[in-house]
């Protein structure tokens, strides 16, 4: 479980760098307005902020759920190593003494 949330976690973060550097700043849109070219886009000229900015929004979120998942996680592993009522091999009986 902890390899498949950090693989989701990797994903995301790199996937939301991407889309991050895709997108244009806010001193972009005066540019498209005197014909920079961002009309043409797929998405017109304002379908592309909205999706861009709406898929940054949701691989933010599962970015930080799964910080959250991998935080509790290795919190949870810190806290049983250090247990000291809970012995460290398996609940074994001792071997009886020689005579």
């Amino acid at each position: 479980m902890f390899t498949f949330v950090l693989a989701i976690h990797i994903i995301a973060a790199i996937a939301m760098v991407g889309l991050i550097l895709i997108q244009h700043g806010k001193g972009a849109d005066a540019g498209a307005s005197f014909g920079s070219g961002a009309a043409g886009t797929v998405f017109g000229a304002a379908g592309s902020a909205n999706f861009l900015t709406r898929a940054t929004a949701i691989l933010a979120t599962i970015f930080f759920i799964t910080s959250l998942a991998l935080g509790w996680y290795a919190q949870r592993q810190a806290a049983d190593q250090l247990r000291l009522d809970v012995p460290a091999a398996a609940s074994a009986p001792a071997p009886a003494p020689a005579e």
